[in-house]
C-alpha cells in the first residue's frame, strides 16, 4: 500500500480541471495504492511514471512507499 503525496504543482492543476475529469484522476491515483494498471508507462529515461486518464497525464514517482504525483496536464502539452 503506498501513501500519496502532492506537489503543489500537482494539487494547482487539479484544482483548475471541471470537477468531473477531477473525480476521475482522483479516483485513478488513489486506485494507485491498491497496485499497479494497466494505464501505466515508465517515462524512457526518467524514474518517473505516467498515468493517462482521458486526454489527462498524471505524472507520479514511486520511491519505496511513498507514490508522490508530481504533475497532471492535458496530454497534448503536459511535456512541454
Amino acid at each position: 500500500m503506498f501513501s500519496i503525496i502532492w506537489d503543489p504543482e500537482a494539487e494547482k492543476a487539479v484544482g483548475k480541471l471541471d470537477i468531473l475529469t477531477a473525480r476521475r484522476i482522483l479516483r485513478k491515483v488513489v486506485g494507485l495504492q491498491e497496485g499497479p494498471h494497466s494505464d501505466v508507462i515508465r517515462l524512457k529515461g526518467s524514474p518517473d511514471y505516467r498515468l493517462r486518464v482521458g486526454d489527462y497525464l498524471v505524472i507520479f514517482s514511486v520511491k519505496g512507499t511513498e507514490l508522490r504525483v508530481v504533475k497532471i496536464g492535458h496530454r497534448k502539452n503536459i511535456y512541454d
